[in-house]
């Protein structure tokens, strides 16, 4: 089986060549027309399409909002009008969410996105599954590893210099050598779209200073005011056997994984 993937040069995407058997990497897409994305899909002669390229920085968004719109909406729909016979996958976000303190855990008929990034990416999956039903849209969490090209949670708090803050903000983050292990099954999975990635009932407080605990480190958290919850219930995905180690499970295999423990 060939599996295209787009982004592969980025945090997801990397680990993904380096894990998926029959992984071939999609040259960059952006700034692509329709007939370009359609001539890459068809000169692959992939089965399945991962798309993970993206503009994920929310700012960047916000500042740029037609350059988000052709990143993440217009170029996974020319995907789609490419992918016919193929089975295509596309990493959307827990931004779809509105992040309220009162609301969540949020099950998948929930989405109501607080900024542009969000409301793109809900669009992006109305339209791909309008245009392919079949279609797979992942709602990812935050993720992190040990070893990657930029910043995520795990390396934040492992580098940090100051005292770090958290308020009572709840979502889950997820190590990315668990997504690439429930690849596999996510194939397999019926259309439609899921919450991706490991739960949790602690607030990023109480994960951080637990955290550091189990990693022996002098670093300082302290409980910060601001209140936001982007916890998600994954329960659809697990009746698929789609399943994740809870947050905090989640960063001790990762450190253990890496020899950190």
């Amino acid at each position: 089986m060939k599996i295209l993937i787009t982004g592969a040069h980025g945090f997801v995407g990397t680990r993904l060549m380096k894990e998926l058997e029959g992984a071939i990497a999609a040259p960059s897409i952006q700034g692509m027309n329709e007939k370009q994305v359609k001539r890459i899909v068809e000169e692959s002669e992939a089965d399945v399409i991962i798309h993970t390229a993206a503009i994920s920085d929310v700012g960047t968004c916000e500042k740029n909002p037609e350059k988000s719109y052709y990143a993440n909406v217009l170029l996974p729909v020319y995907l789609a009008n490419a992918s016919d016979g193929r089975k295509l996958i596309c990493f959307s976000s827990d931004q779809v969410y509105r992040g309220c303190e009162s609301d969540g855990p949020y099950r998948e008929d929930k989405a109501k996105p607080a900024n542009i990034y969000g409301a793109h990416k809900l669009e992006m999956e109305q339209r791909v599954l309008d245009r392919k039903p079949d279609s797979v849209m992942l709602r990812a969490e935050w993720m992190y590893d040990y070893i990657s090209p930029r910043g995520n949670y795990l390396l934040n708090v492992l580098n940090a210099k100051e005292t770090l803050t958290f308020g009572q903000q709840y979502r889950g983050i997820t190590y990315l050598r668990e997504v690439c292990e429930n690849m596999e099954r996510v194939i397999k999975l019926p259309g439609g779209v899921y919450n991706f990635g490991s739960e949790t009932t602690q607030s990023m407080y109480e994960i951080t200073k637990e955290f550091l605990q189990i990693t022996g480190s002098r670093q300082q958290v302290q409980e910060g005011s601001a209140v936001h919850n982007l916890w998600m219930d994954c329960g659809k995905a697990a009746e698929y056997g789609v399943v994740f180690s809870d947050v905090m499970d989640g960063l001790k295999r990762c450190l253990g994984d890496y020899g950190l423990i």
